[in-house]
């Protein structure tokens, strides 16, 4: 392993430490704020610090104002492709995410980990609707995802809790928020398309908790520092992470790595706000685990999918 790839290594495990740790923060940011008010506030400071970044990478003669009548039609279409990537992503992104924060109101924050993480095994089921081809271990992915989920969430009685269940409904709209990345991405400049889908998302969030919340800015306030880690260093700092890392290792490395995000999800739970796992529980995250990692091993045919959250 070169120098290159294990720095690119590196960046990508500490993504999926800020990622794991995030949950914590989304779960102690709901004692003090309504969902769609923690949705609004964190994707709005996930613009603000993708700011930055978009303008680095507009500057230079490739970004530079078109001056031909050809080069203007070019310009405008992928303004175009720019806006309507931006307006659909973002609109999947506030479903999922606004999804994810009110299961972390019932559920605690390693088990949310995990299920979202289902969405790792969920996107090539649902590539299924776009005519790709998925191999072997992606099913046996599924089958012990399946086992995994019964024993972290289903009762004896085949119940299951609320949260849990919302949880996995947002973990369906994170897969095909990455397959919809994954459609427009040869299009679009992946640091703007991020930066429009953030401000999308805020922008629904902003709408819907000003309809069906009351914030007020003692409560944003007193929610300061959740919001800031998750708004920040979840989703501004994480995906500067991952870009970096991806640039230099494979995409089902990459896979691998940001799937310990779920992992990492039920240390800080433990650590940081003392969760518990029952023991039935504790075999659900095994088993999901080795089903995330098998579905990502690579095989001759199959290429790994990038993760973003």
């Amino acid at each position: 392993m070169n120098r290159k790839t294990l720095i690119g290594n590196a960046f990508l495990l500490i993504t999926a430490i800020i990622w794991g740790s995030a949950f914590v923060a989304q779960r102690v940011g709901m004692d003090y704020v309504g969902p769609l008010t923690f949705v609004a506030v964190r994707f709005w400071l996930a613009v603000l610090t993708l700011l930055p970044i978009v303008y680095l990478t507009s500057i230079g003669g490739k970004n530079a104002e078109p001056t031909s009548e050809e080069d203007i039609e070019e310009y405008n279409r992928a303004k175009k492709t720019l806006r309507i990537a931006g307006f659909a992503c973002g609109t999947i992104l506030f479903i999922a995410s606004t999804l994810q924060q009110f299961g972390l109101v019932f559920t605690t924050a390693g088990k949310a980990g995990f299920l979202t993480a289902l969405y790792i095994i969920l996107v090539p089921i649902f590539g299924l609707f776009l005519k790709q081809k998925i191999g072997i271990k992606c099913w046996i992915g599924v089958a012990l995802g399946t086992v995994g989920i019964y024993f972290l969430s289903l009762t004896e009685a085949l119940t299951i809790q609320p949260g849990d269940l919302i949880v996995l409904i947002g973990a369906a709209f994170w897969a095909i928020h990455v397959l919809v990345i994954d459609h427009f991405n040869p299009y679009v400049n992946a640091a703007k398309l991020s930066m429009m889908q953030f401000a999308v998302c805020a922008s629904y969030g902003t709408i819907a908790m000003l309809i069906f919340e009351r914030p007020s800015l003692e409560s944003i306030l007193s929610a300061a520092i959740p919001i800031l880690y998750a708004g920040v260093l979840s989703a501004g700092i994480g995906f500067t992470f991952q870009i970096l890392g991806q640039k230099n290792t494979s995409p089902t490395v990459a896979s691998l790595l940001l799937s310990m995000e779920a992992v990492f999800a039920v240390i800080f739970g433990i650590i940081i706000l003392s969760e518990t796992m029952s023991s039935r529980e504790l075999l659900g995250c095994i088993l999901m685990f080795i089903a995330i990692i098998i579905s990502q091993l690579p095989s001759k045919s199959v290429t790994g999918s990038d993760q973003i959250q």
